[in-house]
């Protein structure tokens, strides 16, 4: 059995994020989506609480039956070991992503070359797609079809319309 973790903030999951977990389950056996407590992500915090935000990703996942959900605030490595994983699999949309992402998988290996990391090249659907954007969209009231699973759509409107 092969196990990976996909480990992010996920302050809201999109639909680029889902791309990727459903694209890793054709490569490895399970996949758990580590949600970082990130409580100090930008000065304000995340929109969406860490109970809010798990449960956003069980729901877009529950239809893959390989996919567990679980919070994290430990070093990524260390959460991957008590998973049982032997790889960490992030999410590329472009180079920007690529240099922060390289720096961190150098680290990771660093802290335990045991656990690999492997990169997903997001499709060209879902280059441009950020969490951040998502928000900000959202905040003037824009149209979120397809950019985020339909749980989060209907968080983002009754957080912001309501």
């Amino acid at each position: 059995m092969t196990k990976a973790v996909i480990p992010g903030t996920f302050d809201p999951v999109t639909s680029g994020h889902m791309d990727v977990i459903e694209r890793a389950t054709a490569i490895f056996d399970e996949l758990v989506v580590g949600v970082a407590v990130s409580e100090m992500k930008n000065e304000r915090g995340p929109l969406f609480d860490l109970n809010e935000r798990i449960e956003f990703l069980r729901v877009a996942t529950a239809h893959v039956p390989q996919v567990s959900v679980a919070p994290f605030s430990k070093l990524l490595v260390d959460f991957v070991r008590e998973q049982g994983a032997t790889a960490i699999v992030k999410g590329l949309r472009a180079m920007t992503d690529f240099e922060h992402e390289f720096q961190m998988a150098a680290l990771n290996w660093r802290l335990d070359r045991r656990v690999e990391t492997m990169f997903i090249m997001s499709a060209p659907d879902y280059m441009y797609l950020s969490s951040s954007a998502v928000k900000e969209i959202a905040v003037h009231g824009g149209d979120l079809t397809g950019l985020v699973p339909p749980v989060v759509q209907a968080a983002l409107r009754k957080r912001f319309i309501a």
